[in-house]
């Protein structure tokens, strides 16, 4: 699958399109795991009537007569909607996401569901409902998550975009696995809907092979819906025509955040990628190193009390997985006395991130601090657990302080390590300046090389990567 801005429909049908994306499913799903639900057949009848429609010069939108898959998550319409978990798979929705209605109303066709962790809450790709699902790249390797599906099927060319969410690094994890583009836009960008007990966390948005295509896919999905309390007002810019001067741009460069320790191989490959965007634009990032603190116990009250209660009323705790009910379990320790300290404690992080970017325009850093590992693993096993609760965020600690903050953050392929896996660099923006991360991303694509190819063939496996950090 071409990117989309080179997949007109123009000189290729819907049908042929639509088509070639089952074909690619029904090649690679059964190692890769991507795709949970396809539906095909309503699939070509309605590439068939954008054909049609295209023939008598009607156009259903920008999107006309394109394949795209969704999260698992995100609400289908008269779709079994299982969100990951045993607890709601029989689940059918009698309305849609606020994303997935703009995704049809700009004439966008649904292909299918992809795969999810139970209820999103990890940031690995194991799901005991699902199983794993692997990385294009290196099928005996984590695809990442909570995501997992949208990005592993945009980097195996199942089909040129999916939906997915982002609650403390998913869009971006696996897009920095996959080397794929993702961005999750400012608290609010996109709607979000339903409500979910991790509201202040919570992002939904467009994973694409690029920053040009997910530019499209932004001026799509972005404004209010009365669905989201905190959905933003459009801020009316035209995200793909906007333009950029990097020179005027204040850049930082931090290598780590907190002092964590970085893999030698993605220290490589950022460090190269912010020189080779140093003589692209003739900027030279300023290197920093933010004095914030880990924000991990925040996150990881807001996390488990939030979700942990929120769903353990839902259901019966025996439905879920052993890491979602887990984590159900664990919520009962925490008091509302927790819950409140952990808010007034986020606004503080919130504010020293907020503080950050009156100085700065943009933040550079590794997008996740580690190599893929074992596809059916939370955590490597060589790293220590930083939280009993949420094992994952043992090598996430990039993602989800801006989670919390809310500032858009974007991951864009900087590069391969030696082992041949994608290494994302992540570029953070001030809160609300999501028009400007896309377009540095885009001049990144178009002037600094950053983008990797589309996987024609699935790679063999060469075997898990094992190495520490440096």
């Amino acid at each position: 699958m071409e990117p989309l801005t080179h997949t007109t429909t123009n000189s290729r049908s819907s049908v042929t399109v639509v088509r070639d994306s089952i074909e690619s499913i029904n090649t690679r799903n059964s190692e890769i795991n991507a795709f949970v639900e396809i539906y095909a057949d309503e699939a070509l009848q309605i590439a068939a009537d954008c054909d049609a429609e295209r023939e008598r010069g009607i156009s259903r939108g920008p999107l006309h007569g394109l394949p795209f898959g969704v999260k698992d998550l995100f609400l289908t319409k008269n779709r079994r909607t299982a969100r990951g978990s045993r607890a709601f798979r029989n689940f059918v929705p009698s309305e849609s996401a606020p994303v997935v209605e703009r995704m049809e109303k700009a004439g966008a066709i649904l292909l299918g569901k992809t795969t999810t962790t139970e209820l999103g809450w990890s940031g690995s790709s194991v799901s005991e409902l699902y199983g794993p699902t692997r990385n294009p790249w290196n099928t005996a390797l984590t695809s990442g998550g909570s995501s997992s599906g949208s990005a592993a099927a945009i980097a195996a060319g199942m089909v040129p975009f999916t939906l997915g969410s982002d609650g403390g690094g998913s869009v971006r994890i696996p897009a920095s696995f996959c080397g794929i583009f993702a961005m999750k836009g400012s608290l609010g960008r996109i709607p979000a809907y339903p409500w979910s007990a991790t509201e202040m966390l919570s992002h939904a948005g467009p994973m694409t092979r690029t920053a040009a295509d997910s530019a499209l896919l932004f001026n799509i999905l972005k404004g209010p819906d009365p669905r989201d309390h905190l959905a933003l007002p459009d801020d009316a810019l035209d995200y793909v025509q906007a333009g950029i001067d990097p020179k005027t741009l204040r850049i930082a460069y931090a290598p780590t955040l907190f002092g964590f320790p970085v893999d030698d191989q993605v220290a490589r490959v950022v460090g190269e990628a912010v020189e080779r965007l140093s003589q692209a634009f003739g900027v030279a990032p300023q290197p920093v190193l933010p004095d914030w603190q880990d924000p991990i116990r925040i996150f990881e009250t807001l996390w488990v009390a939030g979700r942990g209660v929120a769903y353990g009323r839902d259901a019966a705790s025996a439905d879920f997985g052993t890491g979602f009910g887990g984590l159900v379990d664990r919520a009962a320790a925490y008091s509302l006395a927790d819950y409140l300290d952990a808010m007034k404690a986020r606004a503080r992080f919130a504010g020293q991130v907020h503080a950050f970017f009156e100085d700065h325009d943009l933040l550079l850093l590794p997008t996740v601090p580690i190599q893929p590992f074992e596809a059916e693993l939370e955590k490597p096993s060589w790293l220590a657990a930083t939280s009993e609760a949420l094992p994952w965020t043992a090598w996430t600690p990039f993602t989800y302080p801006f989670n919390l903050s809310g500032n858009p953050a974007a991951s864009i392929p900087a590069g391969l390590s030696a082992s041949g896996l994608p290494v994302g660099l992540q570029v953070v923006g001030r809160r609300y300046a999501d028009c400007t991360v896309l377009s540095f991303c885009r001049l990144l694509e178009e002037q600094a090389g950053f983008h990797l190819p589309l996987l024609e063939t699935l790679p063999t496996q060469s075997g898990v990567t094992q190495g520490g950090m440096s």
